[in-house]
């Protein structure tokens, strides 16, 4: 295989332990975790301390012949700020890290100067869970219009995700018109079975900001491998923004309680609908040039026992 393959959202944790909306999250053993009221499988049930870790990742990741990864974060899984710092300094050639502030409370753009300082390149705002019981936080209020103004003026990235459909792209609009240098890679392949998702991909037609397809094998879960919705999915949103705009991502260790890490993008490459061209820009060259990662290793195809 020749490609260049980057993932570009990925989770790290080392326990989860949290509470979103007033429900506990809890890692559980077995892979499962308390989960908002419910016990769900989180990760696979192999890792059975729940410790979603870097090492057990990179051995996924060069099994699957992945050379570099995004460890982005969510409220879910609370605050792995300090893990994620370790991770990147542990392993700086395979890892790009976000750091992420308690944004449903004031105070987050202090937090984000200090990541800064701690050498976070880019923050991560999981704008879906920012409706709250008290109110919405509005991502063009002004603290964080202030914090995108020190993200722009010191080159860092803005990774998001957004609310179903169009839900937050008006203030985005703003905040891409406002700051038309900040990078802005808007995550779940812009939440793409949910009604209006077109709205979120066409935010891409400006210069700094991409779409990452993390999670997209769990919203066609349904339909499941070989994904062809999917497919056609990234095949309409090339022809709205440009496949450079476009970027995979996995969404790892979630989304591997149902498929493999490898099935998470092969769908990819087996597919017809996309040129070669396409497939190595959506897989990795786009992610490589966007995220700024260095040169990544070459990693050999190794054979299955079952093969």
């Amino acid at each position: 295989m020749s490609y260049t393959i980057i993932d570009a959202h990925a989770h790290l944790w080392l326990k989860q332990d949290t509470v979103v909306n007033d429900l506990p999250i809890r890692t559980l053993t077995d892979g499962q975790s308390e989960f908002m009221g419910e016990v769900v499988q989180m990760i696979p049930p192999f890792m059975i301390d729940g410790v979603n870790s870097a090492e057990v990742f990179l051995s996924n990741m060069n099994y699957a012949q992945v050379g570099g990864a995004v460890i982005t974060q969510e409220f879910i899984d609370g605050f792995q700020n300090d893990y994620l710092m370790e991770v990147a300094q542990r392993y700086p050639n395979r890892f790009f890290v976000c750091g992420m502030c308690e944004f449903r409370k004031p105070g987050y753009l202090q937090q984000a100067k200090e990541l800064a300082a701690r050498g976070f390149k880019a923050i991560k705002i999981p704008a879906q869970r920012l409706f709250l019981k008290d109110g919405r936080v509005m991502l063009t209020c002004d603290e964080m219009m202030q914090m995108f103004a020190f993200m722009e003026a010191n080159n860092m990235i803005l990774s998001i995700d957004l609310a179903d459909g169009d839900t937050q792209v008006g203030e985005m609009r703003e905040i891409i018109q406002t700051y038309p240098k900040l990078k802005i890679a808007i995550g779940h392949f812009a939440m793409v079975t949910r009604e209006g998702w077109q709205e979120q991909v066409k935010l891409a037609q400006s210069p700094n900001v991409r779409i990452e397809s993390g999670g997209i094998t769990w919203l066609f879960n349904d339909e499941f491998y070989p994904f062809k919705g999917a497919i056609k999915a990234i095949r309409e949103a090339a022809d709205l923004v440009g496949i450079e705009k476009l970027m995979w991502g996995s969404d790892y260790p979630r989304t591997i309680t149902a498929i493999t890490y490898k099935m998470s993008y092969d769908f990819v490459t087996k597919s017809n609908e996309l040129t070669e061209t396409e497939k190595q820009l959506f897989l990795g060259e786009n992610a490589h040039t966007f995220y700024g990662f260095g040169e990544l290793p070459k990693l050999d195809y190794i054979k299955n026992m079952s093969e």
